[in-house]
């Protein structure tokens, strides 16, 4: 069972208690399923917000379907088999994507842009929490130790 502590900033491994790390966890997910189910069926009946947003259909939007639909996948799965070394995972490769958007898009002013942008700061709270919970998930992974297991 992870020890709780009701002290911050000791070392990594604690926090004042799961139980918020959980209740993070749940949040990002719902965030992303509730921002995906929208997009994915705007992009899929190619809704006319969607051609001012993404453009008329491509290739390239087909793509941009397929990760948005593997992102919403995860994470309803996540939501019913909270592993958060999986969830640290997917909001990892989330985070950096969306952090490189205003580069990849060539503005800061796109709508998604900037939702990518608020999304990924929420997200990085629920990787520093996750951190703080289970230590560094990669490392633990690596050393063949499981900290978190009964984190969940």
């Amino acid at each position: 069972m992870v020890k709780r502590d009701d002290t911050i900033g000791k070392k990594p491994g604690k926090i004042l208690r799961p139980g918020v790390m959980q209740k993070f966890i749940a949040v990002s997910l719902l965030v992303n399923i509730a921002v995906l189910l929208p997009v994915c069926a705007g992009l899929v009946t190619n809704a006319e917000w969607t051609q001012a947003v993404f453009g008329g259909v491509t290739p390239a939007r087909g793509i941009l379907l397929a990760v948005y639909l593997s992102i919403l996948m995860g994470s309803v799965l996540l939501i019913v088999f909270r592993g958060p070394r999986a969830v640290a995972a997917l909001l990892l490769v989330q985070v950096i994507y969306k952090l490189t958007t205003p580069f990849t898009v060539g503005t800061w002013q796109n709508p998604v842009v900037i939702s990518n942008l608020g999304i990924a700061a929420f997200h990085i709270v629920t990787l520093f929490l996750i951190w703080r919970v289970l230590g560094n998930p990669l490392v633990d992974l690596e050393q063949g130790r499981d900290s978190g297991k009964n984190a969940q």
